[in-house]
């Protein structure tokens, strides 16, 4: 069963149904996440599969291995470059920015 682009019952994974929302920024911009989840999770659910540009062709990346071996999910976030948001938990305000 899916929950706007969450998996909500898995036979394998914890249910998400007793999560509390929390609001993250991304580029400014109000989403909501839940907590526990992670950064690439989270924006993925609302909608959200650019996390970067690739430095000489200026090509979009997104969530590639989601585990953490790759960079092409790489965002800034808190003021921090280079943050690995497959590996990255969600927290209350975070700020998160696509690497243009």
């Amino acid at each position: 069963m899916r929950d706007n682009g969450r998996i909500v019952e898995h036979p394998v994974m914890p249910s998400i149904r007793d999560r509390q929302e929390i609001t993250i920024f991304f580029n400014g911009t109000p989403v909501t996440a839940l907590e526990g989840e992670s950064v690439a999770a989270a924006l993925t659910a609302a909608g959200i599969r650019v996390f970067r540009y690739t430095h000489k062709k200026h090509e979009p990346r997104g969530i590639f291995c989601a585990i953490g071996h790759c960079t092409d999910c790489v965002m800034t976030i808190d003021d921090v470059p280079d943050v690995k948001t497959c590996q990255t938990r969600v927290r209350d305000g975070m700020r998160i920015e696509r690497k243009e």
